[in-house]
């Protein structure tokens, strides 16, 4: 029995990788076509999209421009990683800093920002990725990057001897990096600071709520969104008729109806077959999902 297409949104524990994660799946769905989208930190926790099948080819046009985050940020200590998996760099009293302070730098740090990324980030830097060429001794420098953090919010603010914790909730950009604001907003603050816990609470559109752990995958190694509730969940849909349905099984273009972006085309069905952008009088595949056999049809 061949395994299905769709995505598995996976709540993903402390201590793996992502690609660990994808290892388990593959055992457990007895497929090797499995890849992952977003990748999160071994100690970062939380939703983790994987598509499966065809669904692979998907990710890379989800709508997972925007994330949401539940972390704890430690101020006083400054390490090598901008998170507890790194050395220890500096430390600072931090015990007495004002909530008020703690809420104008946090305030800072919201909307566009100029966010320079973690040296340990997977960032590529003349082919190799940063964290790798730091483990080698290099210094590594990376160039600030526009991300945008729609929403950093203070839930908690606990004193731990010379340190502050704070509980904080974080809605962002694809490509922010939350140990970043940690170490940004403890460096304005003039204390340091560093990320502890970080749990991924959302990513596009899919939220904790549809997660599986993997001790429930392993209970019941099920897709948690067939292709087309994928689909529905990320795009915009249009429904073809048959002549369109046969069209773009075949990579041919349909007419254009005025919708902008990236959408989706189901049959009246609404199973999935293409996902599609228009250019002037033509919206054209550019990722057909129910091939015709034999086709040539655009992956």
């Amino acid at each position: 029995m061949s395994t299905p297409s769709g995505l598995v949104v996976v709540d993903k524990p402390a201590g793996l990788t992502s690609h660990d994660v994808v290892g388990r799946l593959r055992r457990l769905l007895g497929t090797r076509k499995i890849g992952h989208a977003g990748t999160l930190d071994p100690m970062a926790t939380g939703v983790l999209v994987l598509g499966v099948q065809r669904a692979t080819r998907l990710l890379g046009h989800l709508a997972l421009d925007t994330k949401a985050y539940d972390a704890t940020i430690r101020l006083g200590v400054t390490t090598s990683t901008d998170d507890a998996e790194g050395e220890v760099t500096a430390t600072a009293d931090a015990g007495g800093v004002d909530e008020g302070q703690v809420r104008a730098g946090i305030a800072a740090l919201t909307g566009p920002i100029e966010q320079v990324p973690s040296a340990v980030s997977a960032i590529k830097v003349n082919g190799k990725r940063a964290y790798q060429r730091v483990r080698e001794g290099e210094l590594v420098e990376l160039a600030a990057r526009p991300v945008t953090v729609s929403a950093f919010e203070l839930d908690a603010l606990r004193r731990e001897g010379a340190c502050t914790e704070l509980d904080v909730r974080v809605e962002c950009s694809s490509g922010t990096y939350i140990r970043a604001l940690a170490r940004d907003l403890g460096a304005g603050l003039g204390v340091g600071g560093h990320l502890t816990a970080l749990r991924r609470t959302r990513v596009g559109p899919f939220r904790l709520d549809t997660a599986r752990t993997l001790d429930e995958l392993a209970e019941h190694p099920e897709l948690t969104h067939t292709l087309e509730a994928a689909v529905a969940a990320a795009f915009r849909v249009r429904v073809a008729d048959a002549e369109e349905a046969t069209a773009l099984s075949f990579g041919r273009p349909l007419t254009a109806v005025g919708i902008a972006g990236v959408y989706a085309v189901t049959d009246p069905a609404g199973r999935a077959l293409a996902l599609v952008s228009e250019v002037d009088d033509r919206a054209k595949p550019v990722l057909v999902l129910a091939p015709a056999d034999g086709s040539s049809a655009p992956a």
